[in-house]
């Protein structure tokens, strides 16, 4: 199993929102609706890129505004990360039942470790960062290495995601890609099983996704 986090398994988008338009006000600025979901999955410095281009500011450092957004962003995280619904009945139910769990993410480690603390250090064999990869999503490569660490083909692998980004990061690597929106509505995509909240899903859809999976490519 590979669960994304922010927007998946944690109700952290709102908390992104909150510091992304506390930086835009600091620039003189709003972070336009659009902008902001563009954001939505991104690295860092793709988020940064995207704000400052929105706030016709696209002179600005970017490893700059990383750091203030990290630096509020952990202030947040420390106080304010809620579970999406459904998202820990759904981990429990796949760690009791033993199955090879990895945490991929696009933030970075830093804000990863205090996200853990809500999430649980036991509930993940593996951990991939998006400041531990060289290509972040929409790149396959997070979801690669997840397999690739957790030791099991990644055509034998669900993936949880709620953004484009992450939706893309996952199809393209192969893994059988179950899709929540969580901030913005998502397409219809071929290969990706969409579902309103997590609140009902359990192993036997997983199971299911898999058996789609194989049938579509075998």
């Amino acid at each position: 199993m590979l669960f994304d986090m922010d927007g998946t398994l944690v109700d952290s988008e709102k908390l992104w929102d909150v510091a992304l338009q506390e930086l835009a006000r600091e620039y003189g600025g709003e972070l336009s609706l659009a902008a902001r979901r563009s954001i939505i999955g991104t690295s860092m410095a793709e988020s940064m890129r995207i704000l400052h281009d929105d706030l016709g500011q696209p002179e600005r450092d970017p490893e700059i505004s990383a750091a203030w957004i990290n630096g509020r962003i952990l202030e947040l995280f420390r106080t304010g990360l809620r579970w999406r619904p459904g998202a820990f009945a759904l981990l429990r139910a796949v760690r009791t039942a033993g199955i090879p769990t990895a945490l991929v993410t696009s933030s970075g480690r830093p804000l990863v470790e205090i996200a853990l603390d809500t999430l649980g250090r036991d509930s993940f064999d593996v951990v991939v960062c998006g400041d531990e990869v060289v290509a972040a999503k929409p790149h396959p490569e997070p979801y690669l290495t997840a397999a690739r660490l957790l030791g099991v083909p990644i055509g034998r692998c669900v993936a949880i995601e709620d953004s484009p980004t992450g939706v893309a990061s996952a199809l393209a690597s192969g893994a059988a890609v179950l899709a929540v929106p969580a901030e913005a509505p998502l397409p219809v995509t071929a290969g990706v099983h969409q579902l309103e909240s997590l609140t009902g899903a359990d192993l036997e859809l997983l199971a299911a996704l898999l058996v789609d999976r194989a049938g579509a490519t075998g």
